[in-house]
């Protein structure tokens, strides 16, 4: 019986495909591929994400590569621009709210770099989480198994109890070979099609919303009649003493 789904952050909760944010802006696939190679795709990304390197000194040694091959226009537009793109995905979060009502432990576990995790850590969403573990703050990055073994142990979650939501296959295979079932997220349909699969009903979160505020309105009411009932017992005189 599963109980904890765990979330990759960008690409799951959070939209972030470089590929077409690379498409929107350079419509050329030679300019994209030798650009993607300078940012999302160097040595340089993946040490922020680890928390091995400033993003003042990833940029900095970005542009000094893209000076080399006469792309530097084109580097410092993405490090200008590429957070916009990491919009919430309103449908994983209202997934997640239906997972929570239904009383699972929601957790993430991103390859992120510190300073975006801090942006993140303001979202609305972000209080939906039980915990997690972000790559930047353990300096290690998926699919390293190190990194599920840690969230494992921090948390205490049983591997066999547990989900693993991630949109690159690697790391969600990752996943599935320390015994976590590993989901690779496609869209929300497929996801919650996969979620059915294992076993997990989602309720209806508009239903679920009610219910749980007149439960809350009939705990009020039985609070108001307790409070009530001991003002009336603290007026009656003590006959004890009489």
């Amino acid at each position: 019986m599963y109980k904890n789904v765990i979330f990759d952050l960008g690409g799951v909760v959070l939209d972030f495909n470089p590929r077409d944010f690379l498409l929107d802006y350079f419509m050329n696939k030679t300019a994209e591929d030798e650009v993607y190679d300078l940012t999302f795709g160097s040595k340089e990304w993946e040490e922020l994400d680890a928390g091995l390197i400033t993003r003042a000194a990833a940029n900095r040694a970005m542009l000094e590569n893209a000076a080399q091959v006469g792309r530097t226009f084109e580097v410092q537009t993405v490090i200008d621009e590429w957070e916009k793109i990491l919009h919430t995905k309103r449908s994983t979060v209202k997934t997640m709210m239906q997972l929570k009502l239904a009383g699972y432990r929601l957790y993430y576990l991103s390859n992120i770099a510190s300073d975006t995790m801090e942006h993140v850590r303001q979202r609305e969403f972000f209080p939906l989480f039980d915990g997690g573990i972000a790559s930047c703050d353990v300096h290690v990055n998926k699919p390293d198994p190190k990194i599920y073994t840690l969230l494992m142990q921090k948390y205490h979650l049983v591997y066999e109890e547990s989900i693993f939501v991630d949109d690159n296959r690697t790391n969600a295979q990752a996943a599935y070979n320390l015994g976590i079932t590993g989901i690779l997220y496609k869209n929300r349909k497929s996801f919650n099609r996969a979620l059915e699969r294992c076993g997990i009903e989602l309720p209806d979160l508009r239903t679920a919303i009610q219910q749980r505020k007149r439960e809350q309105q009939r705990a009020r009411q039985m609070q108001r009649q307790r409070q009530q009932q001991d003002m009336e017992n603290a007026q009656q005189p003590d006959q004890t003493q009489q």
